[in-house]
């Protein structure tokens, strides 16, 4: 299926670009999430198959970052897992950030750590000797800045870093993979177009081996058996780390990403991007490798064409996801421009 036809597959209104606020689900996802919802409603079907999304939506988030699903994690919120991550780290230890960060992988590194903040291009060169993590996101949501990866990983290994990132504006349009990163994190409601309360984290071997599961519950026992009484007994892989999930929310994100996965993030990438340039072109901007475009611009003109996008750090952003197409962005430009 092309990324055209794909398109047909949402109920998009016109004029929606702000997918890094949230994302629209696709047709058949808020469906079977409608259906979840009757059988609450009436009592009319059991929580085993609600439960099973949990592991579908594992299975295709593990697949879409090249992990094994042993590896991933299941929460509700980027700060959550963030915040188990970080007892990882030892007593007064230094992590490096950038000074845009969203504060969901900040604000958990703040409490726990002493973060030094730098200019989100000098990541690399802030990691030294006295480093214990550099943790940052892998497309900034204010600027739609990709970050440089490679040389960010080879600065942590090369001071035997931890490399800390957020994939919340990234997962679902860049290709991610994790080779290289010891966690990240990844809240589903924005390009993964889940229903907010799913999140996804891949946790690295090297990494759950200096973690506390400060959060362990019945979902992440071993086994049934770890419905009640002691002894304390975890699964032995990432899921020791599990929150109990919000099942609909999981309901509506297994489907979603499959389809992510079936029409695949390199041709999302290419489509979004190519959204996104002709955007910047259109308003006397280089094309960028990103989707997300921010722009000092009238945005009171895109709200009263009926254009919805978002203001961060002072400047209108605009994103553009696999349902939005060129009548979107000329529409968005004749309000700007016209």
């Amino acid at each position: 299926m092309d990324i055209a036809t794909a398109g047909e597959l949402w109920d998009a209104d016109p004029g929606w670009l702000n997918t890094a606020s949230y994302g629209l689900p696709p047709r058949h996802a808020f469906q079977e999430l409608q259906a979840v919802l009757a059988e609450w409603r009436h009592g009319s079907g059991d929580w085993k198959p609600w439960d099973a999304s949990v592991g579908r939506s594992r299975a295709a988030f593990a697949r879409m970052v090249g992990a094994n699903a042993a590896d991933v994690t299941v929460s509700s919120t980027v700060s959550q897992i963030m915040s188990v991550v970080a007892t990882a780290l030892p007593a007064k230890a230094r992590v490096v950030v950038p000074d845009i960060e969203f504060t969901s992988n900040l604000f958990p590194w703040a409490v726990a750590a002493e973060i030094e903040a730098v200019p989100a291009d000098r990541l690399a060169d802030a990691v030294d000797g006295s480093t214990a993590a550099v943790a940052f996101s892998l497309v900034q949501s204010a600027t739609g800045d990709v970050a440089p990866l490679r040389d960010i990983v080879a600065a942590a290994r090369a001071h035997d870093a931890l490399v800390i990132a957020d994939g919340s504006q990234a997962c679902g349009w860049l290709p991610v993979d994790v080779d290289g990163l010891d966690a990240l994190a990844c809240a589903a409601y924005k390009w993964l177009m889940a229903p907010r309360g799913a999140a996804f984290g891949y946790l690295s071997p090297r990494l759950r081996e200096r973690m506390r599961p400060l959060a362990a519950n019945w979902y992440g026992g071993a086994g049934e058996d770890s419905y009640y009484g002691p002894p304390l007994r975890l699964a032995a892989d990432a899921r020791a780390f599990d929150l109990s999930p919000a099942w609909f929310s999981y309901v509506g994100a297994a489907p979603a990403i499959e389809l992510l996965n079936e029409l695949g993030v390199k041709r999302i990438h290419d489509h979004n991007v190519a959204l996104a340039n002709r955007f910047r072109t259109g308003l006397g901007l280089e094309p960028a490798g990103t989707a997300i475009v921010s722009v000092d611009a009238p945005g009171e003109r895109l709200a009263e064409a009926g254009i919805r996008a978002a203001v961060r750090a002072g400047k209108v952003r605009a994103s553009f996801h696999v349902y939005n197409t060129t009548t979107d962005v000329d529409r968005a430009l004749n309000a700007l421009t016209g």
